[in-house]
C-alpha cells in the first residue's frame, strides 16, 4: 500500500515533513517528492502549486512514476456554508468544478454521468473511524467540496451556494478527484477552514493558512494511522 498525499502549497505540505521517515526527495517536472514511510506506510508527499493543471501533473505523476495506490488532497479551504468557522475541517463527499460547463465532463470525456466526482467511500469511513478515536482535530464535517480558479468575491459566492450547496471551496481538489476518476484511483480531500464569508479575503487566508494546515495534517495523519491498523 502507497499513499499519495498533495498539498497546494509549501506551508500546507510543511507539517508532514517531519513525520516521513526515512524520506529521499525525487525531482520531475519542477516538482519536489518526498517518498518514505509515515506510521509504516508508504507514502509520496508533495506540494503541487496552486491551481487545477498544477494539481492534475502533480496526481498524474504519483500515479505513473510513484505508483501510489490512493491520492489524499491535504490542505485549506474557503468555507461556503455559513455553519462553517475558521479551523473546521472538511472531508470530501463529493467534488466538483464551479466553474467548468457542466457538459464538458457528461458530454465529451470521461463521459461522466454527473459533474460529481465522488470520494472514496472506503476512505470517507476510515476517516470517521479515525476522528472517532480523537478529539484533538476540532470540529469535522464531510461534504461537498468545489474547486475553481480564484478566489470567491461576495458576487460569485451566492451562485455558487445556488448551484452546488458545497461546503468548501479551492482551486485544486477538483482536478485531483478528476485523475484519480479516470486512473480509477480512491481519492479523498481534507481542508480546513481558513476564511469564510464572514471574515473573507487574502488577508483571512494568509493570516491563518499555517495553523490550518497543521489541523488538516493532523486529520490525514489519524487517517493514516487508521488506515495501517486496518492494514495489519
Amino acid at each position: 500500500m502507497k499513499v499519495g498525499i498533495i498539498c497546494a502549497g509549501d506551508e500546507e505540505l510543511a507539517p508532514f515533513l517531519p513525520i516521513i521517515k526515512d524520506c529521499r526527495i525525487t525531482e520531475k517536472a519542477k516538482l519536489k517528492f518526498y517518498e518514505g514511510k509515515i506510521h509504516g506506510i508508504e507514502a509520496v508527499a508533495l506540494f503541487s502549486g496552486v491551481c487545477k493543471v498544477n494539481a492534475a501533473i502533480a496526481s498524474q505523476l504519483l500515479i505513473d512514476v510513484f505508483g501510489v495506490d490512493m491520492i489524499i488532497n491535504s490542505g485549506t479551504a474557503g468555507g461556503m456554508d455559513p455553519a462553517l468557522e475558521i479551523f473546521d475541517t472538511v472531508i470530501s463527499t463529493q467534488v466538483c468544478y464551479h466553474d467548468v460547463a457542466p457538459d464538458i465532463l457528461t458530454e465529451f470525456h470521461p463521459w461522466m454521468e454527473t459533474v460529481f466526482f465522488e470520494a472514496d467511500r472506503g476512505l470517507i469511513e476510515l476517516s470517521k473511524a479515525a476522528l472517532g478515536k480523537t478529539q484533538s482535530a476540532g470540529r469535522v464535517f464531510w461534504g461537498r467540496m468545489v474547486t475553481g480558479e480564484s478566489f470567491i468575491t461576495e458576487e460569485g459566492r451566492q451562485r455558487i451556494m445556488d448551484e452546488f450547496g458545497p461546503l468548501t471551496v479551492d482551486m485544486e481538489t477538483a482536478s485531483i478527484a478528476h485523475v484519480c476518476y479516470v486512473n480509477g484511483v480512491p481519492f479523498l480531500s481534507v481542508r480546513c477552514v481558513t476564511d469564510t464569508a464572514a471574515h473573507s479575503g487574502i488577508d483571512n487566508f494568509e493570516e491563518n493558512c499555517a495553523k490550518a494546515s497543521v489541523i488538516a495534517k493532523d486529520v490525514t495523519e489519524a487517517l493514516l494511522q487508521e488506515l495501517g491498523a486496518q492494514e495489519k
